[in-house]
């Protein structure tokens, strides 16, 4: 059960992130898309190795 709320919580900052990105490439502002990004990835490694 502890894992699927973690999975939920994941998911929703995952979310959140996404329209972040999204709204960036909307503004037209592609460095805070591309920083956004890397920290996506950089969370998401983190998680993997964790």
């Amino acid at each position: 059960m502890e894992d699927m709320r973690e999975f939920v919580a994941y998911c929703r900052k995952l979310l959140r992130t996404i329209n972040n990105i999204e709204k960036a490439l909307e503004d037209k502002d592609s460095e805070k898309a591309l920083e956004l990004v890397r920290e996506l990835k950089e969370d998401t490694q983190k998680d993997i190795e964790a």
